[in-house]
């Protein structure tokens, strides 16, 4: 399994996420060809890394 550095990861919170700390969803999108995605609440724990094609994808049939 491929390793990615993603120690200086900008990340951004969902817009769909609450402040009150329930279901939230993190992404960075300032790494090439992929977006890698964590649970806010847990920062520290895995991350899923998707291909920026796989993300644009999944973001447009979400959208549609």
């Amino acid at each position: 399994m491929r390793q990615y550095d993603l120690t200086n990861a900008q990340w951004f919170k969902s817009s769909y996420s609450n402040a009150s700390g329930g279901d939230c969803v993190e992404v960075s999108y300032d790494l090439p060809e992929i977006v890698p995605v964590r649970d806010s609440k847990a920062a520290d724990g895995p991350v899923l890394v998707v291909p920026t094609t796989a993300w644009a994808a999944f973001v447009a049939d979400v959208k549609g």
